[in-house]
């Protein structure tokens, strides 16, 4: 009887397992059915088979029934039917990596420990009943859609340990009651829309070892002081979420910490001298804030450190000499401070130093020669210093640098054999010093620079003539060579540079003929040859680079006609011919009908309707040692002309000029105009008047075609010496716009005229410099008080262009359609994010977000990477 018994039971219990697995079969047909899926990716989810549920793709049984189920990074589409619920003996769940959209909730799976529903389109709300899951341990909902307040819900999860809800819409306070989630250990709300402070309960999550708030957070208030309590913290991310205030000393108690970032806030006083306790310390990140003071001697105690973040502060002092002593020290970014003295002697001799950046300080002294000694370094950048000597000879072998900005300094020498030769080199930047010598030829055939995409030598005291290497560099995008004092003629290798954007050789001593091989650089939008000693014709390839924008070949001594096909060129907006040997009829057709008469100034021997020197002349030839016989009617015939030509003058002049006859005018257009200077100085009466400024008064004119513009007149001008999960010597080019562009901007933002109220000699420009010392976070300190309705960092984003528009040095200032793109990116609470330098410690799950925001984030970033690096 005892076998016939158990031999029932093992029927019976055969039958139970069976059906029970035909049920999570049944489910997982369910599900299948609202997957869109590429095939052959569930190919082994055999529909008229149950029992072979087990041996399916992500499938993981246990006891007859479906235990696990992982989907993850199977690249499918589709909904998560609410029958996901009836597989009621899960422990582990995985939806990760997919694009799975609507709403997903979960219900009555008591056996479930792991959650991960990361990185997919899931949206609504997490409100679920976890009292039906309350053995879940790992929760992951990162990179999501969710868009709701933080679920409340998840208190009733006593058991829970990992908790990522970042990435998502997630809005409001966080709870103060998740501290009470006492066996968490890891906590991401990063990347959401929370606002608040940070509660202080957040302390109580003592076996808490991770944990990251900001990014897209905008918080109010403090770090507070009670997260000191997380003695087991090893990870403590607080970045970009608008935190104020000092860093607590107390956070120095965090003896495990690995990894503190606080950057992108507005975290003000002296950085405190307790971090010098936090000797695990391996990634320190306190930049973009307004942090005062020096770098504490104590830090000579992070001996782990990896990562040293103070950029954009306001710290001074000198650099800490022990700072080239930290012996695992890889990056070292202090720039835009106000740091002083030398840098350290021994750094880069730790042998590991891949990236230095210390510019835009006032650091004095030499180069440290051993920066590079391990061939380690790839990011050297030294720019605005005042730093002096050559440049060490051992990066010219520094093999491993990708990136040089040494310009703006007072380094002089010659440039280290084989530097800008180097393999790896994709940017270098030696501009505005006074560096001597030659530029030496590539002495390593086998290593040549073909990433090497920008190179600035302008405005040094370089000489003699280019070397033929140059023709190495088959990236090159951008070539500045200009003021200094190269000779010899431009090598026909020039025309190797397939891939040159921008060419400025101007201000040199550069000879001989204009290469013909030029026109071989087809990509080139910039070409700027002006103020050399070039002879001998424009050459006629020179009309194949059909993307020119901008040509410049004045003061030099380029002879024959000017070539019409040059006139086809139809991106060609702005070309100086002028003070050249130019002779003949200047072409009229094509670009040629937008350029002014100033663009060929100073060539006597060109004639041409635009000119108004006619070419129909008769040429006069004489004999010599004899006089022609009709000497003396020409003679008189030219006093008659101008005897003409002056009383006609005269006439307009008196009838112009009715109330100030010592007035000139001289009309100077950067466009092709349909209307004369008569017609513009007709609108200059009081009866046109519609606007007064410190510099002058503004007309309004309607011309005889229709159009209608706006003239401004300087005041003075004519009469004053100086005003004449001014009128005469501004540059106006291209970027003039962008600088009166920023000058509104900063009108909008502050309520204040351009001129006028800041004092003598002092303009809106000037003043809100001085103001906030050029900083972002002090834009507020100047914000007009009536614009209550505008958020923070949209007008601190406004302010951060405005400067940007507002550069003394016009080749700093971006152009207008940049400055349109800064402006249509604009994220609210993304915009930290836009000014970040390339090796800021941003951690890859930060730039996790869904659809256009997370492209955003990324173009923003790689916006601010190219202009700061």
């Amino acid at each position: 009887m005892v076998p016939v018994i158990v031999l029932a039971l093992l029927s019976l219990l055969s039958t139970t397992c069976l059906s029970s697995l035909v049920g999570d079969f049944r489910v997982l047909l369910s599900l299948k059915r609202g997957f869109e899926f590429p095939e052959p990716v569930l190919s082994t989810w055999n529909l008229s088979n149950p029992s072979s549920v087990c041996s399916w793709v992500g499938i993981h049984c246990s006891r007859g029934r479906v235990s696990s189920l992982d989907l993850t990074d199977f690249s499918l589409y589709g909904s998560v039917s609410p029958q996901i619920s009836k597989l009621d003996q899960l422990t582990s769940l995985s939806l990760a990596g997919n694009n799975f959209s609507g709403a997903i909730e979960l219900a009555g799976m008591s056996n479930l420990r792991f959650l991960n529903i990361s990185n997919n389109q899931f949206n609504g709300g997490l409100d679920w009943n976890y009292t039906s899951i309350a053995d879940l341990e790992v929760f992951d909902a990162f990179d999501n859609n969710f868009t709701a307040f933080l679920p409340l819900g998840i208190l009733n999860l006593k058991k829970l340990r990992y908790l990522e809800l970042g990435g998502n819409y997630f809005y409001g306070k966080i709870p103060t009651s998740y501290g009470e989630l006492a066996g968490l250990e890891y906590l991401s709300l990063m990347g959401n829309n929370l606002q608040g402070k940070i509660p202080g309960e957040l302390g109580n999550l003592t076996n808490l070892r991770e944990i990251y708030l900001g990014n897209y957070n905008v918080f109010e208030g403090e770090i507070p002081v009670e997260l000191s309590n997380l003695v087991n913290l090893v990870h403590m991310d607080l970045s970009s979420c608008g935190l104020d205030g000092p860093i607590p000393n107390e956070l120095g108690n965090l003896k495990l910490l690995h990894t503190l970032y606080l950057h992108i806030n507005f975290l003000s006083g002296s950085i405190p001298k307790e971090l010098g306790n936090l000797t695990s310390l391996v990634n320190l990140d306190l930049s973009y804030n307004a942090l005062t003071g020096e770098i504490p001697f104590e830090f000579i105690n992070l001996k782990q450190l990896n990562l040293l973040n103070l950029f954009l502060n306001r710290l001074h002092g000198s650099i800490p000499d022990y700072v080239a002593d930290l012996p695992n020290l890889e990056t070292l970014q202090l720039w835009k401070n106000n740091f002083t003295g030398e840098i350290p002697r021994n750094l880069g001799r730790n042998g590991k130093l891949q990236l230095l950046d210390l510019s835009s300080n006032k650091l004095t002294g030499t180069i440290p020669q051993d920066l590079c000694s391990s061939n380690q370094l790839r990011i050297l950048i030294l720019f605005k210093n005042f730093l002096f000597g050559p440049i060490p000879e051992g990066l010219g072998a520094c093999y491993s640098l990708t990136k040089v900005r040494l310009g703006q300094n007072y380094l002089n020498g010659s440039i280290p054999i084989g530097f800008i030769y180097l393999p790896e080199l994709i940017l270098a930047e030696f501009q505005s010093n006074y560096l001597s010598g030659t530029l030496s030829e590539n002495g390593n055939s086998s290593l040549k620079p073909v990433k090497l995409g920008q190179l600035d030598l302008s405005n040094n005291l370089l000489s003699g003539p280019l070397p033929s290497s140059l023709s190495n560099f088959s990236s090159l995008q951008t070539l500045l060579l200009g003021g200094n004092n190269f000779s010899g003629p431009i090598p026909p290798m020039i025309g190797e540079l397939l891939q040159v954007l921008k060419l400025d050789l101007s201000r040199n001593s550069f000879s001989g003929l204009v290469p013909p091989e030029i026109g071989s650089c087809f990509h080139l939008t910039f070409l700027d040859m002006s103020q050399n000693n070039l002879s001998g014709p424009i050459p006629s390839d020179m009309s194949n680079i059909r993307n020119l924008n901008y040509l410049n070949l004045s003061r030099n001594h380029l002879n024959q006609t000017i070539p019409k096909s040059l006139g086809s060129l139809k991106s060609l907006t702005v070309a100086d011919f002028s003070f050249n040997d130019f002779a003949g009829k200047l072409p009229e057709s094509g670009q040629f009908s937008l350029f002014n008469a100033s663009s060929f100034a100073g060539n006597p021997l060109l004639c041409g309707p635009l000119l108004n020197n006619p070419c129909n002349f008769t040429t006069v030839t004489n004999t010599p040692g004899k006089a022609p016989s009709n000497f003396k009617l020409i003679f008189a015939l030219g006093l008659l002309i101008c005897s003409l030509i002056f009383a006609t003058a005269a006439l307009i002049k008196a009838k112009t000029f009715k109330k100030s006859s010592s007035d000139s005018w001289k009309l100077t257009t950067f466009q092709k105009l349909e209307f004369t200077v008569t017609d513009i100085i007709e609108c200059v009466k009081d009866g046109n008047v519609i606007g007064r400024g410190g510099a002058g008064i503004v007309y309004h004119g309607k011309m005889p075609n229709g159009v209608e513009i706006a003239v401004k007149k300087l005041l003075g001008f004519g009469n004053n010496s100086h005003d004449h999960e001014y009128a005469y010597t501004l540059k106006v080019d291209e970027k003039s716009d962008v600088y009166s562009f920023g000058v509104v901007l900063l009108e909008l933002l502050t309520g204040r005229r351009p001129v006028g109220d800041f004092g003598d000699g002092v303009d809106i420009v000037q003043w809100s410099k001085r103001a906030t010392n050029g900083r972002r976070e002090d834009a507020l300190h100047i914000v007009d008080p009536r614009l209550t309705m505008v958020p923070k960092d949209e007008a601190m984003h406004l302010f951060f262009i405005a400067m940007l528009c507002s550069q003394e040095n016009s080749i700093e200032r971006p152009t207008m359609r940049e400055v349109v793109q800064m402006l249509s990116e604009f994220h609210r609470h993304a915009s930290p994010d836009y000014y970040l330098s390339s090796s800021s410690s941003i951690l890859p799950q930060q730039l996790k977000k869904s659809g256009t925001e997370k492209k955003e984030i990324v173009n923003g970033l790689k916006y601010k990477q190219d202009l700061l690096v």
